[in-house]
């Protein structure tokens, strides 16, 4: 559970404490970061927070007593990833207002009377006359936390000087005080994420990202939050603009245990797990398959991930073999395996291993990759293999045709028992040949696992024929396509693609590109395919923090 930040302790104790709390072997630096070449680097972004990112910030300033009273504007998928999308996003005004319906209700909770001694450091000479002092005491460290900066002189007078104005109204501090927090809350400082780029001073007509701009994209990188008070103490205090002071503050980071929340933020966003927010299955055929199972099916996947990712530390390729997971009884009864919870927790968590004869192995028979990537009535192997080739190898492959006819495929009376028989009808149409080629022998190897994830060996009385290709390299079931992917170079590289643009929030430049293909995946490899050095390495290089002209400012400024 995250830590929520004390707000009557200075910046500067936070930090020291933050620091004093790890061991020297979890300080050391394990591994240093690439060295890039200069043009090697990319444009600031500025970025809406998603609604998860929104909601992490508020339980580590606030706790998680405070409860939000609204709804997000929808988040924006682009380059497969809702953090590039969110360097598009814009608010609306039925959106803006949202915003202030859920800052206004924050505020309301912060300065009750019940909680004041809870969030307040201070308190008013006069409870129905304006203080400046204390709303600025009160106003400055929050924003500091809600802006991820330090609030600029003008700033801060102008939500102290709004909270005195409608104190002097209503006659009441408190009062007022919420008006001054309720609009930070609401300030675009807050609800978007500004970078801000600056001369670099060790590198002559060089730019790079300011330190609390450094500190942000670090901080939403590795943690999907805002910076903690250890690191815009570092950002502060010129740490951030050191090589050594980056290193100990990625260290520090990655010994934390909020970790966690930014490698389950990434995979979530990497295997497009926000779909099960609308994901639906068909309730005739498939009853067991209800909202709790979605849910349950998701955790299943990122808790495996977890798992083998960071308390494991192992090598990201075995996700697709390993028979290692957790269950529920619920998912127990879905994959038809005997699974007896702990007594009085009907919805326990259970560790649990796979047998080699259950025909599941690795993170792509899990019920959260089949059931995602299927119809609600039947499964779909071309949904699946695209899913495979564009999620998992970064590959592109084209939409149909509209005007498709898709009635051989869907009728097993017309066209044949299984769903590979009547995928013929498909391969044989010169339109449609070419993309079934590439996503089908793939998707077919999944035919065991019907749309809601249990599993099943014949299809309308048929025995089902999962063997396959994938690029030359034959298998006969989801077990030897996972070992396939799990051999693939395509696999790691696209997860080192897929991290730059997550960590930069927008697509890689040119000269990014070449650098994470001759340098940073070679490290990925020599390191084991190990995530958490892949982050480190990443985090630690110069490129990260270097700024660059987009290559279509350049292209702009030369016309």
């Amino acid at each position: 559970m995250k830590k929520s930040f004390e707000l009557k302790g200075t910046l500067a104790a936070v930090a020291v404490v933050a620091l004093a709390g790890c061991s020297q072997s979890e300080v050391a630096v394990v591994s240093t970061g690439i060295e890039s070449p200069s043009e090697v680097g990319g444009p600031v972004v500025m970025s809406r927070l998603t609604e998860d990112q929104y909601r992490n910030i508020i339980e580590d300033v606030f706790g998680s007593s405070v409860t939000l009273g609204g709804r997000f504007e929808p988040d924006n998928r682009v380059d497969h990833l809702i953090r590039v999308g969110a360097g598009q996003a814009s608010v609306t005004a039925a959106g803006l207002e949202q915003y202030d319906k859920m800052a206004r209700s924050l505020a309301d909770q912060i300065v009750a009377e019940e909680n004041r001694a809870q969030y307040i450091a201070c308190a008013p000479a006069d409870a129905t006359k304006p203080d400046s002092a204390c709303a600025s005491q009160v106003l400055s460290r929050v924003g500091e936390l809600l802006f991820r900066r330090p609030l600029t002189d003008t700033e801060l007078n102008e939500f102290v000087t709004a909270s005195a104005t409608a104190t002097q109204r209503v006659d009441d501090f408190y009062h007022g005080l919420g008006l001054g927090l309720a609009g930070l809350l609401s300030s675009p400082q807050f609800l978007f994420r500004h970078e801000i780029s600056e001369p670099d001073p060790n590198n002559p007509g060089q730019m790079r990202l300011d330190a609390y701009s450094k500190a942000s994209r670090l901080s939403f990188f590795l943690w999907n939050t805002a910076p903690d008070p250890a690191l815009l103490a570092a950002a502060e205090n010129g740490e951030l603009h050191t090589q050594a002071g980056v290193q100990r503050q990625v260290n520090r980071m990655l010994n934390s245990p909020l970790l966690e929340e930014g490698v389950r933020a990434f995979f979530t966003d990497m295997l497009e797990f926000d779909r099960f927010d609308t994901l639906a299955k068909d309730a005739t055929i498939y009853p067991k398959f209800t909202f709790a199972a979605a849910d349950d099916a998701r955790e299943q996947t990122l808790k495996t991930i977890v798992d083998h990712l960071i308390d494991k530390n192992g090598d990201y390729r075995d996700l697709f073999t390993t028979r290692d997971t957790f269950l529920t009884p619920l998912l127990g009864s879905m994959y038809r395996v005997p699974l007896l919870a702990p007594d009085g927790l009907p919805d326990a968590w259970v560790s649990y291993e796979f047998d080699q004869d259950d025909g599941q192995a690795g993170i792509l028979t899990h019920a959260s990759f089949v059931a995602l990537h299927s119809h609600p009535g039947r499964s779909s192997p071309t949904l699946r293999g695209k899913a495979l080739r564009e999620v998992l190898m970064c590959q592109i492959v084209p939409d149909p045709p509209g005007d498709v006819d898709f009635t051989d495929f869907e009728d097993p009376d017309h066209s044949g028992p299984t769903v590979r028989i009547r995928l013929t009808a498909h391969s044989t149409e010169p339109m449609c040949a070419g993309c079934h080629k590439i996503t089908d022998p793939m998707g077919l190897a999944l035919e065991n696992f019907d749309t809601a994830g249990g599993y099943r060996t014949t299809e309308n009385g048929v025995p089902i024929d999962t063997s396959g290709e994938l690029d030359g390299a034959k298998f006969a079931d989801a077990s030897g396509l996972g070992q396939v992917l799990h051999d693939s170079p395509a696999v790691t590289n696209c997860l080192v693609n897929r991290v730059y643009a997550y960590a930069t929030g927008r697509k890689a430049t040119k000269a990014e590109e070449e650098w994470l293909r001759s340098s940073v995946k070679d490290r990925f490899a020599a390191d084991g395919y190990n995530v958490p050095q892949l982050l480190k390495a990443i985090a630690t290089s110069e490129a990260f923090y270097r700024v660059v002209p987009s290559e279509a400012a350049m292209a702009s400024a030369q016309h």
